[in-house]
């Protein structure tokens, strides 16, 4: 961490924001998360991380504005302070992107997106009711930004996942029994490497399986939402889900589990 904040130091003055990624990090103490907080809190934007990482710093208060929450942020956000503004940008900034990135794979749509959602918050802040938190309503926003961008994408047509699926006898049982994986899936989502094959694998699934799976199982949303944001019925993103999760596997089948011993170990 001393280290880093060495490194932050000498462009966090420059013309351009300091973009932190923090994909693979899956652990920091107090004392570092107090870091990254100041970080952010001098304008850098904080990007990717774990669960565990990203909520640290949510409970964590402002070094910049102690005592201050989201309630008087959302008040200085509707008397249209432009202190708030940045405030906002800075804190949730890094997080938006981040989802934008997941769902576009695009790094100039990604920051397109993002730029949409804010501006969309800006205009919309007067009417949040506040019952859900300002990171939740943000997120929201972004990943329907992201959504709409897809939508604008000149598909091609979409190939099929029927290869993918589990095929079956006609007594029921298996043609092609699953693989056993040579290391539990805790272990192996651990590790960076397996991290990026899950990635790749995700990536090569057809685009409307592809989208269902990241909504539910990556951004975490419910499947009514999905279905609300996709303009499915519920029963339609439950099926994409299971099917998009079963060809997930045997994609991961092929990659993983025909990878060397101690490409896993």
């Amino acid at each position: 961490m001393e280290a880093l904040r060495s490194v932050s130091e000498a462009t966090l003055n420059a013309p351009y924001p300091l973009l932190i990624d923090l994909d693979g990090v899956t652990f920091c103490d107090r004392a570092g998360a107090h870091t990254l907080r100041t970080l952010q809190d001098r304008g850098a934007m904080l990007v990717g991380g774990s669960g565990f990482v990203q909520e640290l710093l949510r409970e964590l208060p402002s070094p910049q504005s102690p005592g201050t929450g989201e309630h008087d942020l959302i008040r200085r956000l509707r008397a249209g302070e432009d202190q708030a503004y940045e405030q906002l940008v800075r804190e949730y900034g890094g997080r938006l992107l981040a989802a934008a990135r997941r769902l576009l794979n695009n790094e100039d749509e990604a920051a397109d997106a993002v730029q949409d959602a804010f501006a969309s918050a800006f205009t919309g802040i007067a009417s949040f009711s506040g019952e859900a938190k300002l990171s939740t309503w943000l997120h929201r926003i972004v990943v329907n930004a992201a959504l709409m961008k897809l939508r604008r994408r000149r598909r091609k047509p979409e190939e099929s996942i029927e290869e993918l699926l589990p095929r079956f006898n006609d007594d029921g049982h298996w043609v092609d029994a699953p693989t056993s994986w040579n290391a539990p899936s805790e272990v192996l989502l651990q590790q960076r490497e397996t991290r990026q094959t899950v990635r790749r694998c995700i990536e090569q699934l057809p685009e409307s399986y592809r989208t269902v799976l990241m909504l539910r199982d990556i951004e975490d949303l419910d499947t009514d939402e999905v279905a609300e944001m996709l303009g499915v019925t519920p029963n339609a993103v439950k099926v994409r889900l299971h099917r998009a999760r079963q060809a997930l596997r045997t994609l991961l089948e092929r990659e993983v589990v025909a990878a060397p011993a101690d490409a896993v170990a």
